[in-house]
């Protein structure tokens, strides 16, 4: 059994709530948003040191943080009724998914208590103000090996799809005309993933590089040329 596979369940069960929900966000396995409500939810097959380190680190993040691991054979031992203890213990909630059944059952079996730790507020928004730049959910929460689609790369993405479209070197001014955001320009220079070359003075041109590894991310590309096509449509 892999972490990953207890993430669909839990992302339908939340989505059915309301809940716009996000995979890998700083660290995070799981994100859920409901307005100003954050929910972070770590996964994993079993109950271990490990997860609780893990969950009570994303406490930085937000009040509202949940384990989910597999709904146990035997829910009556003492190991469970101590695992499950220790997490309220921990003002951390828990999530069951029985992975057994033809649909896997969701479980909530109890919320975070209250608590009374102050809220790390620039951490939570760091998080929030990740969600809010990323177009889609295109990580698997539970899996740590592919490349996160950060809104940061999505950033990118879409400075190098403008470019690729027009056929020519852009300047950082034009490339926010068509919303690229405030970290166009620290991109463009900073060129972290080698998709862009300077050819004068704050005139930046995409790189064979560039041209190649958009399409690892057709699905990506595809919405940044939607956009593009509205912004000329209302141009």
């Amino acid at each position: 059994m892999k972490e990953s596979e207890l993430y669909q369940p839990i992302k339908d069960h939340l989505q059915a709530s309301g809940y716009i929900v996000t995979g890998e966000v700083k660290n995070c396995d799981l994100v859920a948003q409901k307005g100003n409500e954050l929910i972070a939810i770590e996964l994993k097959t079993a109950a271990n040191m490990t997860l609780m380190i893990q969950a009570t680190d994303r406490q930085a993040i937000t009040d509202s943080v949940y384990v989910a691991v597999p709904t146990p054979r035997n829910p009556r031992t003492s190991q469970w009724r101590g695992i499950k203890r220790v997490l309220r213990r921990l003002e951390l909630g828990l999530i069951t998914v029985d992975l057994e059944r033809n649909i896997p059952l969701v479980s909530i079996e109890f919320d975070p208590l209250p608590s009374q730790r102050k809220q790390l507020n620039r951490r939570r928004r760091a998080v929030i103000e990740e969600l809010d730049g990323r177009s889609g959910d295109y990580n698997t929460g539970g899996t740590n090996k592919r490349k996160r689609i950060t809104a940061y790369r999505e950033t990118a993405i879409y400075i190098a799809t403008c470019m690729e479209t027009k056929k020519r070197p852009m300047k950082p001014a034009e490339l926010r005309s068509y919303d690229t955001g405030k970290k166009t320009t620290s991109i463009l220079s900073a060129n972290h993933y080698g998709w862009f070359q300077r050819v004068d003075r704050g005139i930046y041109q995409l790189t064979d590089r560039g041209k190649t590894e958009l399409a690892n991310y057709p699905e990506i590309v595809a919405r940044c040329e939607q956009k593009l096509r509205e912004f000329n449509e209302h141009a």
